[in-house]
């Protein structure tokens, strides 16, 4: 079982609109919600490969009821949140359908008490106990510690469970000093993280922080790898338009499964390029085009070359 964390879920809307503009009135075309926050988004393309996936985080009031439901419909997604008393964020997507770019809105999350955070932990000792791999992923909510991440890196690590952790800011400084087995950042989370906007120097950089191994997404340029094993550069055939909202989550979830299916690096940066292009595709996060997938799986170039002995 792959354990996915969330510990700010959130509902997410997205509108289709024939074209943004700002200070105008404009009619939706479109409106779909889905149980959402990285973690969540990372499970649904988990299970869609055919992965056993828990998922746990927070959620509470009306908005999490709706998640709570909706999650009763997710084939192949067990849901484990614990529930809190305040209320789940909404996050807001809008999609101009004539360029296809896509504005985000996110609310802030429910604040969570230190006894909610208390019982979390006590969950999700329990979890790892029958998780054959661990993704941290997103944004802390209020009341949270800045190094709740550090900590539930150290609870996995000493569960002997390979732990992949996807988030920014101080958040992700002080869980990469806790030596997570992967980071995926960005290229703005990076260049936050280590203060180079050089991606190779800046992946160096993240490993000697404590990261084991470091996945960078580099938009349209594919993702660049540091690892014990080696460096590569995973590229994608060609650029796709769409909405990339999720993208990201889609190659969290390639990376994920290529590791506990123990598939050698380049197969897994090259599963994890092209569901993050077909997800782009996919009209809402947390969804893929299985069709482009496959063909772009045997198109994506990776090059680079094996750690010395």
């Amino acid at each position: 079982m792959i354990l996915t964390v969330t510990l700010n879920t959130a509902l997410d809307i997205t509108y289709r609109v024939r074209a943004l503009r700002p200070h105008t009135s404009h009619r939706v075309s479109e409106v779909t919600e889905r149980p959402g926050g990285k973690g969540l988004n990372v499970a649904r393309v988990l299970a869609a490969l055919g992965h056993e996936v828990t998922v746990t985080g927070f959620t509470g009031g009306a908005t999490g009821r709706v998640i709570q439901e909706q999650l009763i419909d997710t084939p192949g997604v067990v849901n484990a949140l614990v529930p809190v008393t305040g209320a789940t964020r909404r996050t807001i997507a809008v999609v101009d359908e004539h360029t296809g770019d896509t504005t985000q809105l996110n609310e802030p999350g429910p604040t969570i008490t230190p006894a909610e955070w208390s019982a979390f932990q006590e969950a999700y000792e329990d979890l790892l106990a029958s998780a054959s791999a661990v993704a941290l992923c997103g944004s802390l909510p209020p009341g949270l510690p800045v190094g709740a991440y550090a900590g539930l890196v150290r609870a996995a690590k000493a569960a002997d469970v390979p732990v992949m952790l996807d988030t920014s800011g101080e958040a992700l400084r002080r869980g990469v000093a806790a030596r997570p087995d992967i980071i995926k950042p960005n290229a703005d989370e990076l260049a936050e993280l280590t203060g180079s906007h050089e991606p190779s120097r800046a992946t160096q950089d993240a490993r000697r922080r404590g990261a084991r191994s470091v996945v960078a997404s580099l938009g349209e340029a594919g993702l660049l790898a540091l690892t014990p094993e080696g460096r590569w550069r995973a590229t994608p055939p060609t650029r796709v338009h769409g909405n990339p909202t999720g993208a990201g989550d889609a190659a969290v979830a390639g990376l994920l499964s290529g590791l506990v299916e123990r598939l050698p690096w380049p197969d897994r940066l090259a599963r994890a390029a092209a569901l993050s292009a077909a997800s782009v595709l996919a009209p809402v996060a947390g969804e893929f085009e299985r069709g482009a997938y496959e063909e772009l799986l045997g198109r994506v170039a990776v090059t680079g070359e094996v750690s010395a002995a």
